[in-house]
């Protein structure tokens, strides 16, 4: 029996089989066992959908999670600092510019697939200090329906978000799913801008340290508090958290582990208090980091992305199944969309499943410039290729 098997007892009368086979997988997955084949799931661009409904003939209500079946999908609530609506600086022209809950004044075009970060309202280390949240157990958060920046602006633009709790039980029918919460590092990203986080740790190290700690515990408290409203029909957690590029950390490794690793440490913590497994998101290069994740007990790490030296079968020779592996699918052989160079980064990439502890799933999410037939395409090679006992062919190799 895996570490996870009696997640998703609440309301599992409500769930159909199907739904509660793709719930097993997963567990079973993340507690590295081999389950019946590998889960496959993806983050997609509102982008990419329109275009992947065009490129199949599909109806304008087609959604990949439930044409595909995919196994598992995450939900966001609010994690606004300040819960309010957006604020319309102008709108016009194909865009629209918005201050949000976090205080980032945002300007999104709309042809284009993400938004820009143009300012801050909390534009020095002084007003940072200063600042007081909302109550991170604030109802609001996951009841009410609301604009809020993570779900309302980035590759699309959406007011007057659904409340998360209807998301929940909306999804759990169909698949397993996942709660989330950003850590720090996402935090001060959206509130101050990714420039002056860095250069603040510079200048005023202990300052920005203690700022750390205090986001780190309202985080924690979101998160607990997000658990909580959930009431045990939560099947998994995603913590959100870039603390990478492409080359290695934003930030000393030593500082991430004084103040960023606690409070990661805690969330995960929390959740597997109640029984449910992690998968923490950052992008970039974490090869400095990626001990520490497993010490703190993070079930897989996403999305590991190969532009920026990450493999997902080197990293199984590496660490064995100490670690969960969810994406490292290349989305630039993606993006290409010849199909040999596809069947041979899917197929050597699920080399790194051998013994569970693998989740298919691109290196970042899937972008615009991938076609519907690739995506379709890829799906179909993993449901053929991914089901244990797994057999490669020409593409099989030592892990």
């Amino acid at each position: 029996m895996g570490m996870f098997d009696t997640v998703g007892q609440v309301g599992r009368e409500e769930r159909s089989p199907n739904t509660l086979k793709k719930l097993d997988r997963m567990n079973k997955t993340l507690s590295h066992e081999e389950p019946d084949r590998v889960p496959v799931s993806d983050f997609f661009w509102g982008s990419f959908i329109e275009n992947w409904r065009k490129d199949l003939g599909l109806p304008e209500d087609a959604n990949p999670y439930y044409h595909y079946d995919l196994d598992w999908i995450v939900t966001v609530p609010n994690m606004d600092p300040w819960i309010r609506p957006f604020e319309t600086l102008s709108e016009g022209d194909g865009e629209v510019v918005v201050k949000t809950g976090f205080g980032a004044i945002m300007r999104k075009k709309f042809d284009y697939p993400m938004p820009e970060m143009a300012q801050w309202e909390t534009d020095t280390i002084e007003k940072l200090e200063a600042a007081e949240f909302d109550a991170p157990d604030d109802p609001r958060r996951f009841f009410e329906a609301g604009d809020n920046q993570i779900a309302g602006v980035g590759d699309g633009f959406e007011r007057n978000s659904p409340p998360w709790m209807d998301s929940v039980k909306g999804l759990r029918p169909d698949f397993p799913v996942y709660g989330s919460m950003i850590a720090t590092a996402e935090c001060l990203t959206r509130l101050i801008g990714q420039e002056n986080a860095m250069l603040w740790m510079g200048l005023h190290p202990e300052r920005m340290g203690a700022v750390i700690n205090r986001i780190g515990e309202f985080y924690l408290n979101c998160a607990r508090a997000s658990m909580d409203a959930a009431d045990g029909l939560l099947d998994g957690y995603v913590i959100w958290g870039d603390v990478a590029y492409r080359n290695g950390p934003f930030f000393s490794p030593d500082y991430w582990r004084e103040y960023f690793k606690p409070w990661v440490k805690a969330i995960a913590a929390e959740a597997h208090s109640r029984g449910i497994p992690v998968i923490y998101h950052g992008c970039g290069c974490v090869h400095k980091l990626l001990e520490d994740y497993i010490e703190i007990g993070i079930d897989a790490y996403n999305p590991l992305e190969a532009k920026a030296d990450m493999d997902a079968v080197a990293l199984r020779r590496q660490y064995g199944q100490r670690l969960g592996i969810c994406g490292n699918s290349d989305i630039r052989v993606w993006e290409r969309g010849d199909r040999d160079e596809i069947k041979r980064e899917v197929l050597r990439k699920l080399n790194a499943a051998r013994g569970g502890g693998y989740i298919f799933q691109s290196d970042h999410s899937v972008a615009s410039d991938v076609s519907g037939q690739t995506y379709d395409y890829i799906v179909n090679l993993v449901r053929e290729y991914g089901t244990y006992p797994l057999d490669l062919g020409e593409y099989e190799e030592q892990v």
